[in-house]
C-alpha cells in the first residue's frame, strides 16, 4: 500500500508529488495525459522552444515543476483513466484503465488535484461544429501547435486575453475579441482592488496582455449582449448586440469562454461536503487551509478547491503534502508549521486578487440561465425550456430531473450542464443554487468497456 495517491499531474499534483518524495513518502501519481503538466502546462515536456516563445514565461514555469517531478522517485502512471474511487477503513482504492486494461491501486491517503473545467456557455448555436471553448483552443496550440483560422473569441475573463495574444504571436490573430463584461462591472469591482494588490504581479501581467493586444491591432468589443452563433451545419458568424446595435462578425470558428470552475466530479462521487461560492458561481469541496476535506485521509488542492491559478495551485499542493506527511508521521507538527510558512504566504498573495477578478468579469445572466430554446444538456439534447417545465412539474433538484428526461446522465456525466441545471432550477423555484445543489455522481466516472471490467478478474486482482 502506498502512503499517498495523487490524482492529477497539473501544477498542484506535480508540486505535491515532489514534496512528498522529498519527505520520504511512497507516492503514486496518476493522470489521463501522456505526461505531466495538466491542462495549464499541457505538453510542457514535449512542446519545444518555438512553442514556448508563443505561450510565454508563465507556461514555462511548468517546466521546472515537471523536471523536479521526473527526477523524483515518485511512481508516475500516465494515460490512466480513473473511473472509480472507493474509501474504506484501510485507505482509498483507485480503479483505472490503461491501454484497455483495468487495474487497482490502494493508498493510505488520497490527494485530489483534478483542477478546473471551463464553465459551460450555453448560447444559441453553441453546439454547432466550429464552436469550441477557449481552453480547447489552447489545448490545440499547446499539444499540436495548431490554431483555427478566422476565429472570434467571445465571452469574459483573462484567459481570452492570453489566448488572443498567443494567437497573435503565432501570426494568426483572432478577428475580434467580443467581451461581455462592461465598464460598470469594472467599477463595481474597484473597491476590491486595493485588498487584492498583494497579487499585483497577476494584475501587471493582465495589463501587459492588454497592451500587447493593442500593439497587434486586435479588435476589442466590450459590453456585448445577446450572443448567438449563426450557421446551419457549421458556425459562420457571431451575432451580438453592442454599442446600441446588433452586429455580426463572419468567421469559421467561435471560441467561447466564461471562466473556469472547480472540477468536482471526483469529490462529489466521494460524497464530500461541498459549498457554494457566490462570486465564482460554482460549487467546491469544503477544505481547510491544508486541503483536508470532510473525509479523513482525503485532501484537495489547486483549482479543484476554488479557482486561484497555476502558481497558487502548486503551493496548495506543497501545503497538502506537508500536512499528509505530518499525519503519517514523516514530519513533526513543528516542522510542518515551519516549512508551511513560505508556500502559505505565496498562496495567500496569489489568491488576494481573485475577488476583484471574479467581480470584474461576471458571468452574464443569459449564460447562467439561458433562454428556453437553448440546448443546455448536449448529450441528451435537452433545452432550458424543458428543464424549467420539469421544475414546474415537481423536479426540485438535479437528481429528480434525471427521472424526467436524463439531463446530466450522458457520457459527460453532467460536466457540461450541471451548473446550468442548478441555476435553472433555482430560478424556477425562487431559491438559491446553494439550496438546489448538484446531482449525485456514481461510478464509473468515465466511460469504461466491458473488457476493461472483465480484466479486473485476471490474475490475482480482486474485483
Amino acid at each position: 500500500m502506498r502512503d499517498l495517491l495523487i490524482l492529477g499531474a497539473g501544477p498542484a499534483g506535480m508540486a505535491a508529488a515532489t514534496e512528498a518524495a522529498r519527505l520520504g513518502l511512497s507516492a503514486t501519481l496518476l493522470d489521463e495525459a501522456e505526461g505531466p503538466g495538466g491542462q495549464i502546462y499541457r505538453a510542457i515536456t514535449t512542446g519545444g522552444a518555438s512553442r514556448a516563445a508563443l505561450l510565454g514565461a508563465d507556461y514555462m514555469h511548468g517546466a521546472t515543476l515537471a523536471k523536479d517531478l521526473m527526477a523524483s522517485p515518485v511512481e508516475q502512471i500516465f494515460t490512466a483513466t480513473v473511473w472509480d474511487i472507493a474509501k474504506s477503513a484501510e485507505g482509498v482504492t483507485l480503479t483505472y484503465s490503461r491501454n484497455g486494461q483495468a487495474a487497482q491501486i490502494t493508498g493510505k491517503t488520497l490527494l485530489l488535484v483534478t483542477g478546473a473545467i471551463e464553465r459551460p456557455v450555453p448560447i444559441p448555436g453553441w453546439t454547432l461544429p466550429g464552436v469550441m471553448t477557449a481552453g480547447a483552443g489552447q489545448i490545440l496550440l499547446k499539444a499540436s501547435g495548431i490554431l483555427p483560422e478566422r476565429a472570434v473569441l467571445a465571452g469574459s475573463g483573462p484567459l481570452l486575453y492570453l489566448l488572443a495574444v498567443q494567437m497573435a504571436r503565432a501570426g494568426m490573430p483572432p478577428l475580434a475579441l467580443v467581451e461581455t463584461q462592461s465598464t460598470r462591472d469594472i467599477l463595481r469591482a474597484a473597491p476590491l482592488l486595493l485588498p487584492g494588490l498583494r497579487g499585483w504581479r497577476t494584475l501587471l501581467k493582465g495589463l501587459g496582455l492588454l497592451a500587447e493586444l493593442r500593439r497587434h491591432g486586435v479588435r476589442r468589443i466590450t459590453a456585448a449582449t445577446d450572443l448567438a452563433v449563426l450557421g446551419t451545419d457549421h458556425a459562420t458568424a457571431l451575432r451580438f448586440r453592442a454599442q446600441g446595435r446588433v452586429q455580426e462578425i463572419a468567421c469559421a470558428t467561435v471560441m467561447l469562454h466564461q471562466g473556469v470552475v472547480p472540477n468536482t466530479q471526483a469529490t462529489r462521487a466521494l460524497r464530500l461536503d461541498h459549498q457554494w461560492l457566490p462570486r465564482q458561481r460554482a460549487f467546491a469541496p469544503v477544505c481547510d487551509a491544508s486541503g483536508a476535506t470532510s473525509a479523513p485521509g482525503i485532501y484537495v488542492a489547486g483549482d479543484g478547491s476554488g479557482i486561484a491559478g497555476a502558481k497558487a495551485a502548486a503551493d496548495a499542493g506543497r501545503l497538502a503534502a506537508l500536512t499528509i506527511a505530518a499525519s503519517l508521521g514523516y514530519l513533526t507538527e513543528a516542522a510542518r508549521r515551519a516549512q508551511s510558512r513560505a508556500p502559505a504566504a505565496r498562496l495567500s498573495a496569489e489568491r488576494a486578487l481573485r475577488p476583484f477578478l471574479d467581480t470584474a468579469y461576471p458571468v452574464p445572466e443569459a449564460v447562467l440561465r439561458p433562454a428556453d430554446g437553448t440546448t443546455v444538456c448536449r448529450c441528451e439534447e435537452i433545452t432550458a425550456g424543458q428543464i424549467r417545465n420539469w421544475g414546474r412539474k415537481g423536479a426540485m433538484g438535479p437528481n429528480q430531473l434525471k427521472a424526467f428526461g436524463r439531463p446530466g446522465m450522458g457520457p459527460c456525466q453532467g460536466r457540461s450542464c450541471a451548473l446550468t441545471l442548478t441555476e435553472l432550477l433555482a430560478e424556477t423555484h425562487g431559491s438559491s443554487p446553494a439550496e438546489i445543489g448538484l446531482g449525485r455522481i456514481r461510478p464509473p466516472l468515465k466511460p469504461v468497456t466491458l473488457g476493461e471490467l472483465a480484466s479486473l478478474h485476471e490474475g490475482d486482482t480482486p474485483l
